[in-house]
Order: structure tokens, then sequence, then C-alpha cells
């Protein structure tokens, strides 16, 4: 990576003392919390504005502005001699159209300042963000250990607000293993469907952030003291326990799909067994019927005897043959 000159905020160009928030309209989007020496800056969604702001205050790589503008980046980490740069991802619901879509978390840290631009809206920074504007006692909390400890905590809420999302999950599964046993076999192949969709589009996301996950506990080194190491270490451990969850969520719901299926075909061989055990009553019925129906003479041809006899014959005949099947389980 080339030799970049240290990246610079040039603080004469806004006052700020422990919060600030840029004004709307044509200003940049811009929100900025500072506190011993340490700045957090997040800029939510950030437009072509807010990266002439980045690019006017700070010098960073071109291609990692580039990053910033594009959406279809990869969870990642640039390393560079004064700086961090990384590509996160996180599940976001989209409730327009009522699934999973990706958040990305494009996150700078330098020496003194952390830099977040989440392009969708992320709740846990968002939410963090906030509480460190309105508290004093937490900015002292977290900014007072450091951009790396601050990296730590933001990392940190985003995994723990997939938990959540996760129990939702599971309680689907528990509600269509229900609605299997309970007779809604063909209601449930939708919702089967849909649990499936939010589990693949959540494996999406997590299966290839666990190698940059690994990757930032080796570089979290620069910005973080050796006794707060093992911080990083448990958020490698919330990511393996997300994705232990989905690798169970899939096997469940592939096994609640054989299930239904099983059901289903269960219910369809019962019906096309009744339906066979009538068509086989019926024939000899329709046998009998047809032979002294024919336009040829018959034994008994006229005689109304003879047509009791032959109605007495169908109706013992059918009561035999059903109680036949009955006797096997058929019917």
């Amino acid at each position: 990576m080339p030799n970049l000159p240290k990246p610079r905020l040039r603080r004469g160009a806004r006052s700020v003392i422990d919060a600030q928030v840029a004004p709307a309209s044509a200003e940049p989007n811009v929100e900025i919390v500072q506190r011993d020496g340490l700045r957090w800056i997040n800029i939510e969604s950030p437009g072509p504005v807010d990266q002439a702001w980045l690019e006017e205050h700070f010098e960073f790589h071109p291609l990692d502005y580039e990053d910033v503008s594009s959406r279809n980046q990869r969870p990642k980490i640039d390393e560079y001699p004064e700086y961090l740069f990384m590509v996160l991802h996180f599940p976001v619901f989209d409730k327009t159209v009522g699934r999973l879509n990706t958040g990305e978390l494009d996150i700078f840290i330098g020496p003194d300042y952390l830099i977040t631009l989440p392009n969708a809206q992320l709740h846990p920074v968002e939410y963090l963000f906030e509480r460190c504007r309105t508290s004093e006692e937490l900015r002292d909390q977290l900014f007072s250990k450091g951009p790396g400890y601050l990296l730590y905590k933001i990392v940190d809420d985003s995994f723990d607000y997939c938990f959540p999302m996760l129990r939702k999950m599971g309680n689907k599964l528990d509600r269509i293993e229900g609605d299997i046993f309970e007779g809604r076999s063909e209601e449930v192949v939708r919702d089967i469907s849909q649990v499936k969709q939010e589990i693949i589009n959540f494996r999406k996301i997590i299966r290839p952030q666990r190698s940059v996950l690994r990757d930032l506990e080796r570089t979290k080194q620069r910005y973080l003291a050796d006794d707060l190491d093992i911080y990083f270490d448990d958020i490698v451990d919330a990511s393996e326990r997300i994705w232990d969850m989905l690798e169970n969520y899939k096997e469940v719901v592939e096994g609640l799909e054989d299930t239904n299926e099983s059901v289903l075909s269960h219910r369809v061989n019962d019906v096309l067994r009744v339906l066979t055990a009538f068509s086989v009553v019926i024939l000899p019925l329709t046998l009998v019927a047809s032979i002294w129906g024919m336009n040829v003479g018959v034994p008994g041809e006229g005689s109304t005897a003879a047509f009791w006899v032959i109605i007495g014959f169908m109706v013992a005949l059918l009561v035999g043959m059903l109680s036949f099947f009955r006797s096997r389980g058929w019917l």
C-alpha cells in the first residue's frame, strides 16, 4: 500500500466541543461526537456532498472513496500506514418488500478518529451514536479507551442486533412445525419458502464476513491497548454463534420441508386409497348391471322376482366388499 499523508481534520471549519450535528438541506449530513481528543464522525447514507466533505478534510486513498460510493462491496479490511479502512455487512429488514437485505457499514479508523458511513439505516450504530451524543458518562467510558475500543463497541452492538432477528426466525420455525401437525400443510408451504429465503440471505451476509473478522483480530493491535485484546475475540465468538444458529436453522427448515412434503404425500395417498377402494367396490356392481342390461335374452328377463334377486345380490356384494376392505384397514 502507498505511504499516504496522515489524515487531517480541519477543526477551524467547524467548532466541536462534545457533540455537533451539521445542518440539513444542502449541507453535508455530518454528525460529530468528540471527547478526550477522539472524534466519532457519522455520515449516514453518504452522497456526493458528504464525500466532498470527506475529501476536503481527509486524505484517504481514492480507491477508498470509490468503495464508499459503491454499493456492491464485499466485506474487507484495507490496511494503510496511517489508518484502516473496512467494509462490514449486517442484515437489515426491509419492510417494503418484507425480507432481509444487506446493510453496508464503511469505517475509517485512525489514531484519533473513527468515521462510520452506513449506506442504510443501521439501528445499532444510530442508537449508540445518539447515546454518546446525549450521555457524557457514556462518552467518557467509550472514548477514553481509544478508537479501537469504540470500534469494538460499534461492531459488537451491530452483531448483537442480529440475535433478535435469529430468535424471530426460530419462533417462525416453531410455529411452522405446529402448523404442519395441525393439518395446515398446504398453508405453510409459502411460510417455509419465506423462512428459507431469510436464512439464505442471512447466510450470504455473514459468510464472507467471517474471514474479515479474523483479519480484524490481527490488525486491531494498532488501536487497542493490550489489556483490551480479548474484546475482539468476543466479536469473533458472536459471529461464530450466529453462523452456528444459521446452520442449525438451515437443517431445521430443510427437515420441516421434508416433513411437510411427507404429510402432504400421506394425505394424497389416503385420498387415492379411498377413491381406489370405491372404484373397486363399484366395478363388480357395474359388471352385474351391464350383463343384465344387454339387449339380448338373459335369464329372468321380464321377471319381477328376478329383478329383486339381482338387486339383493348386488347389495350383498356391496356390503361384503365394504366389510372386507374395512377389516383390512383400506377404508
